[in-house]
């Protein structure tokens, strides 16, 4: 089954296309340990996600691209174009000459209606190209006007449209020092309208990928071209084929049923993390030897001290013990800290997939006590190593991962509400006190939800 990417803005159109060339090159290269077969199956999976055939023989990324302002949509089909192994349909992209001034209610209020039926044109089109279609994976940044306000207007239109397809949003969480002055009011509509229509939402912070950057990659100094490559290798992770039922000959052909089935069981409950592990230069993967024991010690431990990267992780963080309610004293700092999870999916990429234990994930004390332990952990594997690296693991996370950054937004944004600053901008495009304050309630629900796990 097929999947449409829509990207929305200047973030959204930059990491799409880093998306598509890292799935592209991964699935074009073939792995010495995998049959001729198995290689043909893995390319023949990835093309029929996220390729159409052109006439020209040229794959064509199944995306629409949308922008109000046409430099970065100009750029994007250009590289692409020029990269001579893939390509956008130079039709199915949208821009204005004006852009959204970093205001949500612009994006929103304004641009969305005014340019609805073209940009859905293009989504209709695109759709009809799918022999089968799975869904939609929107690509968008919640700090400016037309990625985050755009995006949740287009949304919310793909859900009235299809309204039985999946709708995947990834959105990138602004620096907590951005520069856009208004970047937490604009976060706090673009996510309370995204949990209304999305089936869930794919979050990435830039701070973290500024740091994994950093102190993995060892850059020194750190491009938005590096950060969107950083984000499109732990995306393509992802969604690349891999097998979702051991000793199955087929890859999966429903990559967002699967993510949803799997991560998704309440819906109260939308917001999914990543982690990818391990991450570095490529000069230094020739010299790096890593076992699986290793890997899945190291990603559960991530996950339970809610550590973003493999460096700084805190191993005296530890899951309560079973039947207890109280912690003891010496242990409460500690308990404080531990990531409690609704649901997890571990992908692993590589060889010996098919004998690596991953016991210590179904341990019932890392999961919220409302699901059964055995729904609440799934593991999608394939022999096939994902860019280069030999052995490879991904963990998309449910959990409280984004608690501590989702109250910091919304307390910042209150503040600034409670003072009035800057509400009148976005009074003036439509957007009323009353939506604010809707905004707020619905986010300060989803904070609850995820406190009381």
């Amino acid at each position: 089954m097929s999947i449409v990417a829509v990207q929305l803005g200047q973030c959204g159109n930059q990491i799409g296309r880093e998306v598509f060339n890292t799935i592209y090159g991964d699935a074009h290269g073939t792995h010495g340990l995998c049959s001729r077969k198995e290689n043909e199956a893995y390319h023949d999976a990835c093309a029929e996600r996220f390729f159409s055939e052109a006439q020209s023989g040229v794959p064509v990324a199944r995306a629409v691209l949308v922008d109000m302002e046409p430099k970065v949509i100009s750029q994007t089909l250009s590289i692409a174009a020029r990269s001579g192994h893939w390509k956008y349909d130079d039709r199915s992209h949208f821009c204005q000459k004006q852009g959204s001034g970093n205001n949500w209610a612009n994006g929103y209020c304004i641009h969305g209606p005014r340019n609805k039926e073209a940009i859905m044109n293009l989504v209709q089109k695109e759709a009809e190209k799918c022999d089968r279609l799975s869904g939609f994976f929107t690509i968008m940044s919640m700090a400016g006007g037309t990625g985050s306000g755009l995006g949740a207007f287009v949304t919310q239109c793909l859900r009235d449209a299809f309204p039985t397809s999946f709708i995947l949003n990834h959105v990138i969480w602004p620096y907590s020092t951005g520069e856009v002055i208004v970047q937490n009011y604009n976060s706090v509509l673009t996510l309370s309208h995204l949990y209304r229509s999305s089936d869930a939402l794919l979050v990435h912070e830039n701070d973290v990928i500024h740091k994994i950057c950093a102190q993995l990659m060892h850059i020194k100094q750190i491009s938005f071209r590096d950060v969107n490559q950083v984000i499109a290798h732990q995306l393509g992770s992802v969604f690349q084929p891999a097998h979702t039922v051991e000793a199955d000959i087929h890859y999966s052909r429903n990559p967002l049923g699967g993510l949803m089935e799997t991560l998704v069981p309440h819906p109260e409950f939308k917001m999914l993390g990543l982690r990818n592990i391990p991450q570095m230069p490529e000069n230094s993967l020739a010299y790096s030897t890593f076992s699986w024991p290793g890997l899945i010690k190291h990603l559960r431990q991530m996950l339970i001290a809610n550590a973003k990267m493999e460096e700084g992780i805190d191993w005296q963080v530890r899951p309560p013990c079973p039947g207890s309610t109280v912690p003891s004293s010496h242990s409460t700092n500690k308990l404080l800290h531990f990531n409690t999870s609704i649901a997890n999916l571990v992908i692993l990429r590589g060889k010996d997939t098919h004998s690596v234990d991953l016991g210590s994930f179904r341990d019932p004390s890392l999961y919220t006590s409302w699901l059964n332990p055995q729904d609440a952990f799934n593991a999608w594997k394939t022999p096939r190593a994902f860019n280069k690296y030999e052995k490879s693991a991904s963990l998309v996370s449910n959990s409280q991962f984004l608690l501590k950054p989702l109250d910091s937004v919304v307390g910042k944004a209150w503040n600034m509400f409670a003072s009035k600053a800057y509400v009148h901008q976005y009074t003036k495009f439509g957007i009323e006190e009353e939506d604010f304050l809707d905004s707020f309630t619905a986010l300060e629900q989803v904070i609850s939800s995820y406190t009381n796990l």
